[in-house]
């Protein structure tokens, strides 16, 4: 009787500690960034939508869009220290979706779909590209030359693809997929695009320029008479701009090459305090 009675007093003090124990605090989740990464799905699920109803032209607005706000989520994060590993994945998850299936999808049904399977391989090839680009960087985001991307980036391969459907749009083409050297070239375009994702030639990622380094004054009026020469007509003068940024890798590749240099981003340089024991 007693060894029950010291049995139930004891269930009872470890039920009390129990309860005045403090419970684990559960993991939230960041609005802004995320909130950020959200509004760029949208954008490139109503691309996917205006394509489905034949506005190409607002598609490719709407894949612009997703990339501008892809640019924004992860700068917001770090200057609200807001980083996390749910918002990493998240947006790695809506990149696939903005510039791996909605360019692939968009331009299948813009140009590609009279080709037959013909059209649909450089669909697939678009798309997986994307994916094993994104599956690339974010397993190498820890080893490579924070100045250059491996390849050309999603964003910018999405871009160039939807370049050209605005440009042709804005010129007066439709019907597109019945224009058969219209159609060969979309095929392409997005070809290469795709191809170039998965190459190893370096991209400049741009990411120290708006930073903590400065930089000569020079430099913003060149960006104020770029944004005069853009505004004069959007649609060619962005695409141009795409065009040299999609060549503008290989051209680095070469010149390094010709130079006897390191072409591998994960060799490339040696002076940033950030590449320190990343390089053999």
């Amino acid at each position: 009787m007693n060894d029950d009675l010291r049995t139930a007093a004891a269930d009872e003090a470890e039920t009390a500690e129990a309860m005045d124990r403090p419970r684990p605090r559960r993991k939230g989740i960041y609005v802004l960034p995320n909130a950020i990464t959200l509004a760029a799905l949208f954008s490139g699920f109503y691309a996917i939508v205006m394509a489905m109803n034949g506005r190409f032209d607002v598609a490719a607005i709407g894949i612009f869009c997703a990339a501008i706000l892809d640019s924004l989520d992860g700068r917001v994060a770090r200057m609200t220290n807001s980083q996390s590993a749910f918002g990493e994945q998240m947006d790695s998850l809506c990149d696939m979706v903005n510039f791996g299936a909605a360019p692939a999808l968009i331009v299948l049904e813009w140009a590609l779909k009279d080709l037959g399977k013909t059209g649909w391989i450089a669909a697939f090839v678009y798309i997986s590209a994307a994916a094993l680009r994104l599956a690339r960087f974010n397993t190498n985001i820890g080893v490579v030359d924070k100045r250059f991307f491996q390849g050309l980036p999603s964003p910018a391969a999405a871009a160039l693809v939807m370049g050209l459907i605005y440009v042709m749009d804005d010129a007066g083409f439709r019907g597109v997929s019945k224009i058969g050297w219209l159609s060969w070239t979309a095929f392409g375009v997005t070809l290469y695009a795709g191809l170039s994702m998965v190459t190893n030639a370096p991209f400049y990622s741009f990411k120290v320029v708006g930073g903590k380094r400065t930089v000569p004054f020079v430099v913003l009026v060149a960006i104020a008479l770029g944004i005069a020469l853009i505004s004069l007509h959007p649609p060619i003068a962005l695409f141009a701009v795409f065009c040299a940024y999609g060549l503008s890798g290989y051209a680095v590749y070469a010149w390094r090459k010709l130079k006897g240099k390191p072409t591998s981003v994960i060799a490339i340089s040696t002076d940033d305090p950030d590449e320190k024991g990343l390089h053999p």
